[in-house]
């Protein structure tokens, strides 16, 4: 069982920059790919970025690589999200996820939220002048 506890998220004005955190506890001795997930107001959740703890991959979708970066902190069991260049269409809730996984390039598509088991609450971002 893995538990996800997202925070970090505010507001910010278009340009500004944010980290989020999802913090990992329960079975952090497995192998796990950690995924971040946005959903804009009435859109469909969408795969961000995503890492291996096994081997620090990571993998980022095209619209956000040189806007976002994602890494983590082992000792925290903690995994960020770096947003820079905020716009306002990055407006929504950021959900991090998490699956027993030896790698992400294990998986068929990293961001892709059905291959995940276990979710966060979720911590919104506004990004608005």
């Amino acid at each position: 069982q893995v538990h996800l506890v997202e925070s970090g998220g505010g507001s910010v004005q278009p340009g500004g920059s944010l980290r989020i955190s999802c913090v990992v506890s329960g079975s952090t001795s497995e192998s796990l790919a950690i995924g971040w997930f946005f959903q804009a107001p009435k859109k469909e959740r969408v795969g961000i970025c995503a890492i291996s703890t096994s081997d620090d991959r990571t993998y980022c979708r095209d619209s956000v690589k040189g806007r976002f970066t994602i890494f983590r902190d082992s000792a925290k069991n903690t995994v960020y999200l770096q947003m820079n260049t905020l716009k306002p269409e990055d407006t929504g809730i950021y959900y991090c996820g998490a699956v027993v996984s030896k790698s992400i390039a294990a998986m068929g598509n990293p961001l892709n939220l059905y291959e995940y088991d276990y979710w966060g609450q979720g911590t919104q971002v506004t990004v608005s002048s």
